[in-house]
């Protein structure tokens, strides 16, 4: 019977929603992947004394503290994961790169381009490993998505065009809170452009010149405490994008558009073909080509559940209720064939792996701050970083 893989001891800074989603994500990753470490959430983090105590105890984490500069100098932590509302993310992340600790920072990375300058600087200077949170370029449809593109399937890139739809701020009875504070980086360009962006960037490459639009239809909410609070970010944005290659782009961004949950969708035209990607059908992709035989004229779907697929080796589920399966695809495995036959690494090529087996990804510098976009069109080389 093989050893247990050593611990790799985790600090959570936050325990919202997405302190919550990262707490299940190392409980359930050793079911799903053999790794080489242990994932141990070993302390976290919230201002709140008895909201985070309530939390730990639901997310079974031993140990709490009030302070993130505590969590990051603890001698029993050796990732710290940033979690909190944005405003917070560069000074965590650089603290903790001071501190000697591996970072992975939920995006956006921080709330100017300074910001996020001095977080890489920070990363850099200490050589420790790094990432953002873009977790959607992981999903087997997306993976499978920019594949097709690498290997030609659409030819040259023309279009690329994406929306993420949500209903988040339409209601005007939503209470204020610090999503509607852009000093703690809740606009929705941050929020959800940023992964539109990071899609845009891996598919089509870097972007030229932009011009771009903002605006928040209701500039006031309920206060917690009485009264009314001042909204200072946007309830919807879009872009026009050039990008280097000279395709051209469209992008959109609401959380005022009313019974769209979350609607996020990706489509491609190339000079060969098309791509399309929703959110909404999870595991699928659509796809045609010019060279299909014009009597099946459209385009076909493709279930992103093969083994030869991206991230193939997740759980699986169309809908509720529905029985999950696990598909595997074992390590080095390398199918016959040609467009799905082709072995993917799940990271970025060329990135190295340091001690057990953490990848040491430089992603704090794929994002520039968003909110230079929402000051005027055609400014170049805002949404990417070299």
């Amino acid at each position: 019977m093989s050893a247990t893989p050593p611990p790799l001891r985790i600090g959570v800074a936050g325990y919202g929603v997405m302190g919550k989603a990262h707490n299940y994500g190392y409980r359930v990753a050793p079911l799903l992947r053999r790794l080489p470490v242990t994932p141990v959430v070993t302390v976290m983090s919230g201002r709140d004394a008895g909201a985070v105590a309530a939390a730990a105890r639901a997310y079974g984490v031993p140990e709490i503290v009030t302070d993130w500069r505590e969590l990051v100098s603890r001698d029993d932590v050796d990732v710290v994961d940033i979690c909190t509302p944005p405003g917070t993310h560069a000074q965590i992340a650089t603290q903790a790169a001071a501190a000697g600790k591996a970072v992975l920072c939920e995006k956006p990375l921080a709330l100017t381009y300074a910001e996020a300058a001095g977080a890489l600087t920070a990363v850099t200077r200490a050589g420790v490993h790094n990432a953002v949170g873009f977790n959607y370029r992981r999903l087997p449809a997306i993976a499978l998505m920019r594949r097709m593109i690498a290997d030609g399937a659409v030819g040259q890139i023309r279009l690329w065009r994406a929306t993420w739809l949500s209903d988040e701020f339409a209601d005007p009875a939503t209470s204020w809170d610090w999503r509607f504070d852009r000093a703690m980086g809740g606009t929705t360009i941050a929020d959800l452009g940023s992964h539109l962006i990071d899609m845009a960037l891996c598919m089509a490459g870097p972007v030229d010149s932009v011009s771009a639009q903002a605006v928040t239809f209701i500039d006031s909410r309920s206060a917690p405490g009485g009264g009314t609070a001042a909204v200072t970010v946007d309830d919807a944005a879009s872009a026009l994008l050039r990008f280097e290659s000279g395709a051209r782009g469209t992008m959109e961004v609401a959380r005022a558009a009313v019974r769209r949950p979350c609607d996020f969708t990706v489509e491609v035209n190339g000079s060969q073909g098309t791509l399309v990607f929703s959110y909404a059908r999870l595991n699928e992709l659509w796809y045609g080509a010019a060279d299909d035989d014009i009597r099946l004229y459209g385009m076909r779907l493709i279930r992103a559940e093969h083994p030869s697929h991206p991230y193939a080796g997740a759980v699986v589920a169309d809908r509720p209720g529905r029985r999950v399966r696990l598909l595997v695809r074992q390590p080095g495995r390398r199918p016959a064939g040609g467009l799905a036959g082709r072995a993917v690494e799940p990271g970025i090529p060329g990135r190295r792996r340091g001690p057990g087996g953490v990848r040491r990804d430089g992603n704090l510098g794929r994002l520039r701050p968003l909110g230079q976009r929402q000051r005027g069109a055609r400014q170049h080389a805002v949404t990417c970083a070299g």
